[in-house]
């Protein structure tokens, strides 16, 4: 009797349960459809009018599919853009040539995007500056990303009370080793390049000479790009904006203002006449503004032509199978490599790397697709934040490399990491392991005890042969001796600007700029754009948000600034294989 109301009881919350998701459901396809219509209304932009970009979200590379809109008019997630990079890009650059739209309001806080995506968008601004157009930039607070951003605009505006947080960039890494120590973990690693400082964490309790070299080199180059770009557009003297930094000079707004980082210094109701003067209308009118996430819905792409260039994006870390439109899939991303390469009408590929590399297999898999893909047709790459390690070896056997000045690539290198839990197990919990198997090295490598010296052997010396093969695939992508390359190898990091001097990349740029390489190369004055993959369904992501990624927004809402920490722990038992990624997660500000 017991289990019967036991097996009752379960069948009654199971019955609960769907009918509650099915509600959802219901709720957010009204929700959706209503929001819809709201789109589909806004085919027309208001006159005047000005393009509002926020950039308060994490900035993907394309704007994502949505399934369901739960967002209730008066929700202030609402006010959160969800604009991709390529949308943002075909945004702006749209509104240089829309009569409708005369000016860009930039109101921003902090930004959550790369260096490099940041200077794509800033490329756009200024491309969109030189039509003539005004372009306004206001915020609370300034954070350096977005004073960058901001510092393209004819005027820069703060608040009384603000401030633009000006003091150089720094890189911070978390190290585990004495933690690990505490707990009885050991992590044995194994690698090729004295620059591969992915291992770091788990072994040092700091930096390393060799990581502290590289890493002050590449956030320096960074640092000077931006101090280039902003003191160029404000008039003021790299110098100066140095010692600014030095001595922390901006401490307020009034600090900004008599040292020309910003104009004049506004409050929200004197921004918002400044921008009714700037579209001369009344002082009493509501400002007819459009966002980005409105605004690409007001226009189609440009007109269909029967040859293509193909704009595939590689977004992510590095995986084998199928992976998602957050991770690289090799098996996915090489099938449309090869779909394009067999396509009569797509006449040359654009191949969009944003990775920080990843699996060391998986690359290879998508680096024979890229190489073929070379041989039949022009494949230009072009570099995001990231093209690093894997990221960059899926990118090296391409007809020409694109990067922007602050992207992160090279790291050529490969490591491996095997963790022994084993005096966590025994020491700490008193647990114990035994094994039996029918060969000598059946159960290894093993989460409960560390490898023999006869297995360390055998890993050490696969890690050797996947570093010569990475190293000599350079080479012959981009003509170069083995020597060569692996004198700027051994899984040092370099900005695009620093890669462009020593062959790992042959142009500065940005997305634009390797679309029109790839038609010049194949020939073409009239083309349309072909992205791929296409993305995963937005019933998938659906789904899979009363998943895993439920439990993730749980936990960093609960961790905090200790959720990557737990992250990096997290991935480090899941870790499987050769691994041919970045240096550790780095905290660049």
């Amino acid at each position: 009797m017991r289990n019967f109301f036991a097996s009752l009881f379960g069948a009654l919350i199971g019955i609960f349960l769907a009918f509650f998701l099915i509600f959802i459901i219901c709720v957010g396809i009204i929700t959706n459809a209503v929001r819809s219509v709201k789109e589909e209304t806004i085919t027309s932009v208001p006159r005047p009018s000005v393009l509002e970009i926020k950039l308060n979200h994490p900035i993907s590379e394309r704007t994502p599919p949505v399934a369901f809109n739960f967002r209730l008019p008066d929700d202030e997630a609402r006010m959160v853009e969800t604009s991709g990079l390529n949308d943002i890009l075909a945004d702006i650059h749209h509104a240089a040539h829309d009569k409708e739209i005369k000016g860009i309001f930039l109101n921003l806080s902090d930004i959550p995007a790369g260096f490099a995506s940041l200077q794509n968008i800033r490329g756009e601004l200024e491309r969109f500056k030189s039509s003539g157009k005004f372009i306004i930039a206001y915020s609370m607070t300034y954070s350096q990303k977005s004073y960058y951003l901001a510092s393209v605009a004819n005027k820069v505006y703060l608040h009384p009370g603000g401030n633009i947080m000006w003091k150089g960039l720094g890189a911070q890494i978390m190290f585990y080793k004495r933690a690990l120590d505490k707990l009885g973990i050991q992590v044995e690693v194994f690698r090729h390049g004295r620059f591969k400082s992915f291992v770091e964490p788990f072994v040092l309790d700091k930096m390393s000479p060799d990581n502290r070299l590289q890493t002050k080199a590449f956030i320096t180059s960074i640092w000077n790009d931006m101090l280039d770009a902003i003191g160029s557009s404000r008039h003021i003297d790299k110098k100066q904006l140095n010692i600014y930094a030095d001595s922390l000079t901006i401490r307020n707004a009034a600090a900004a203002e008599d040292r020309h980082l910003a104009d004049t210094l506004y409050y929200s109701d004197q921004i918002l006449d400044k921008l009714r003067q700037n579209l001369g209308i009344k002082a009493d009118q509501a400002i007819p503004a459009i966002g980005l996430d409105d605004y690409r819905h007001t226009f189609s792409p440009d007109d269909y032509a029967p040859a293509k260039i193909a704009l595939i994006y590689a977004s992510g870390e590095i995986q084998n199978g199928y992976g998602d439109d957050q991770n690289i899939g090799a098996l996915r991303l090489s099938q449309s490599i090869r779909q394009a390469r067999l396509d009569k009408d797509i006449k040359a590929i654009v191949f969009r790397v944003n990775s920080p590399g990843g699996d060391a297999l998986a690359s290879e898999v998508i680096w024979r697709e890229v190489s073929l893909a070379a041989k039949a047709k022009p494949v230009v790459v072009s570099m995001g934040d990231y093209a690093a390690s894997g990221g960059y070896e899926i990118s090296c056997a391409a007809t020409e490399i694109v990067a922007e000045p602050t992207t992160i690539t090279g790291s050529i290198g490969v490591f491996g990491l095997i963790p022994d839990a084993g005096g966590l197990l025994s020491d700490k919990l008193g647990i114990t392991v035994d094994t039996v198997g029918t060969n000598s090295h059946a159960t290894a490598p093993s989460l409960f005890y560390p490898l023999t010296t006869a297995e360390g052997a055998i890993v050490q010396a696969e890690i050797e042969d996947i570093y010569r093969k990475f190293v000599m695939r350079v080479a012959d992508g981009r003509k170069m001796t083995f020597a060569q390359v692996d004198s700027i190898g051994q899984g040092r990091v370099w900005t695009g600007r620093q890669a462009i001097k020593i062959g790992l990349a042959d142009t500065l740029g940005d997305i634009s700029t390797a679309m029109q390489i790839a038609a010049a190369k194949a020939h073409l004055t009239n083309y349309s754009t072909e992205e791929m993959p296409s993305l995963y369904n937005p019933l998938r992501k659906l789904f899979k948000r009363f998943g895993v990624d439920a439990e993730t927004d749980i936990l960093q809402a609960e961790l905090g600034a200790f959720y990557q920490p737990v992250k990096d722990l997290e991935q480090l038992t899941k870790e499987k294989g050769i691994q041919a990624r970045l240096p550790f997660n780095y905290i660049i500000e």
